[in-house]
């Protein structure tokens, strides 16, 4: 496992590790060692996968603190444009976004710290994301950001969004807890 790419100072694109022989492939998507290796301290307590159509876009979610977790998110059928908007109002990149490009063809992952709101677009039809985070689901503190209120041009004439989404404040509402 190793970083490829750091994303607005704290979200790390990773590539990992894929061994293939003449079954198939197998790719590790976590291993705590090698997170500390790199210096990223986190422990899963949840486990979770996705399904989504084509053009499908979810997001921009979070959870508030205390509940608040960072994800390790991968996709192992399909492809998305993954991304990401950092709520750390303190910092440098408060209400910037950054994506990347995740694809079940590629074996890369993306680490997304506490502090980030996550969201992404499906580029095909049955889709599987998977997320890996460091705290259980609080439906309480579980939040989001309405998707087109951030600095991202989806690319998608007629995006497929649930109720929930449509229905999250805007960017310009948003009060950082972070």
């Amino acid at each position: 496992m190793k970083i490829l790419k750091t994303l607005l100072d704290a979200a790390f694109y990773l590539e990992l590790p894929r061994f293939e022989d003449i079954r198939g492939s197998f790719t590790k998507i976590y291993a705590g060692s090698l997170f500390r290796n790199l210096g990223i301290e986190t422990q899963i307590r949840e486990v979770y996968y996705s399904v989504s159509g084509r053009n499908v876009i979810r997001g921009m979610h979070f959870q508030a603190p205390p509940a608040q977790h960072g994800k390790l998110v991968s996709v192992s059928f399909g492809s998305v444009r993954d991304v990401i908007l950092d709520l750390r109002k303190d910092g440098p990149h408060y209400g910037k976004t950054a994506d990347i490009l995740l694809s079940a063809e590629r074996p890369h992952a993306l680490y997304i710290p506490p502090g980030f709101a996550h969201g992404f677009l499906s580029l095909e039809d049955n889709t599987v994301m998977q997320y890996l985070v460091s705290a259980e689901h609080s439906p309480e503190h579980d939040k989001g950001i309405r998707w087109d209120s951030v600095n991202v041009d989806w690319g998608v004439a007629e995006p497929v969004i649930s109720d929930r989404d449509r229905r999250l404040p805007p960017f310009h509402q948003f009060v950082s807890p972070f």
